[in-house]
């Protein structure tokens, strides 16, 4: 009979979470807990080496024998999530937490590392992360790292889209992904009028500074002060210097 067995069979109901603290203190385990995300319900698997997977849906039972498949080991359902876990959903402030990439290629990590820099409400193309990364030859590799993440939503890649605007691939779908996107704030139709306009940055002309049009600083600048570049080279030409916020890199597109 398994410990927690034995504590549910006890004379009396044990004290609200003593089972979670009982078995955390049992040593390393793999759990796996129930939150609000911003577009439905997230299953987070955890264990003490950080967050390693992320599943969509509500449904306890089909969600728990998932994360058993990927881990290919026990886990167990917790009622605790992870320190700052709750406020990064709802912030994207993900500082504080811990990832479990074990698995991951070098390459793949620093695809995902490069998108935890993309701020809620935000978007940038996958040949700015490639840029981001040093390699801006690997759009397409990006992409498919991307469509690997363990840990969508935590690890923003709903924020990556194609560089014509458009939303693109999603590990749980297309319309999901507009779905999020549009729960943080961000206009995708916008994003996608522009791209489709062939605009990738915008400028202001009283600072002469370009940034990302879903830059919060390109956000603040007024229409008629707006100046529309197609690429960093003509920003540069214009004399425009690139945002410190969003990080236009020259080499991206």
């Amino acid at each position: 009979m398994d410990l927690t067995t034995l504590l549910a069979d006890l004379g009396s109901p044990a004290p609200a979470g003593l089972v979670d603290r009982v078995l955390a203190s049992t040593g390393p385990a793999d759990s796996w807990v129930l939150v609000d995300g911003p577009a439905g319900p997230l299953m987070v698997a955890f264990s003490d080496h950080g967050i390693s997977y992320v599943l969509a849906g509500a449904d306890d039972a089909e969600l728990s024998q998932q994360v058993r498949a990927r881990l290919d080991r026990g886990v167990r359902r917790v009622q605790t999530p992870p320190a700052g876990l709750v406020p990064a959903l709802r912030t994207g402030r993900t500082r504080q937490l811990r990832f479990d990439l074990r698995g991951r290629t070098p390459f793949e990590q620093e695809v995902l590392a490069a998108a935890l820099r993309i701020p809620r409400g935000e978007v940038r193309s996958y040949a700015w992360v490639a840029a981001a990364i040093g390699r801006p030859g690997a759009v397409r590799a990006v992409g498919s790292a991307l469509g690997r993440n363990p840990v969508p939503v935590v690890i923003p890649c709903h924020r990556v889209v194609r560089s014509d605007g458009q939303v693109g691939d999603y590990v749980w779908g297309s319309e999901l992904k507009r779905t999020i996107l549009t729960a943080e704030g961000l206009d995708v139709e916008e994003v996608e009028r522009l791209g489709a306009a062939g605009v990738v940055y915008t400028g202001s002309d009283t600072t002469h500074i370009f940034c990302v049009p879903t830059c919060r600083d390109a956000r603040r600048t007024t229409p008629a002060h707006t100046v529309r570049f197609r690429s960093a080279a003509a920003a540069t030409a214009a004399g425009y210097r690139p945002c410190l916020h969003c990080e236009p890199i020259p080499t991206a597109a």
